[in-house]
């Protein structure tokens, strides 16, 4: 697995993996049907994210074949405090390590290059997968939200993850 920053050439790709039911289905900010043109505007607002340190998001390759395989990210920053922690997978790469192995990544960028202090993460009480990820990373249950968002005129429990610089430090 490497990372790279996406470029307007995913946008197929994005939309054809991020497009799946199933997707949507366990992220709160993915669409089902997901929209023509929505992969194209979503690239495009990383870079300014980055610019103007609210968030930085990854492109997830197979090493093979290059291969896009997902999305990982940082979202909601606040230089020098925290981030949370945002991913998904395509489904047809599902159960095969990308997620905990981009996200430990991700996490060592964090930490080490942007001097965060700490990174959080939540996920559908449904989708226990993506807990036993944040598990595998060190991240701390914290907590849960009940019926806290609304996908799709389903009000949905959300589990609360965290973890700290110094735990990070422990656990790697």
């Amino acid at each position: 697995m490497r990372l790279r920053p996406f470029g307007p050439d995913d946008a197929a790709e994005v939309q054809r993996l991020a497009g799946d039911r199933l997707i949507a289905d366990t992220t709160l900010r993915i669409p089902h049907p997901y929209p023509d043109g929505m992969a194209q505007e979503w690239i495009s607002t990383h870079q300014p994210d980055f610019d103007q340190s609210k968030g930085v998001t990854f492109a997830i390759m197979r090493k093979a074949d290059g291969s896009l395989v997902g999305a990982i990210g940082l979202m909601d920053m606040l230089a020098g405090h925290q981030a949370e922690l945002g991913y998904w997978i395509g489904r047809p790469y599902w159960n095969q390590g990308f997620c905990t192995e981009a996200s430990e990544a991700v996490l060592r960028y964090a930490f080490s290059e942007l001097g965060l202090i700490r990174v959080h993460c939540c996920h559908f009480s449904r989708n226990p997968a993506s807990g036993r990820v944040l598990r595998k990373l060190g991240m701390r249950h914290e907590g849960s939200r009940r019926r806290h968002v609304k996908k799709r005129d389903q009000f949905e429990d959300l589990e609360l993850y965290g973890i700290l610089k110094e735990e990070w430090k422990t656990a790697a």
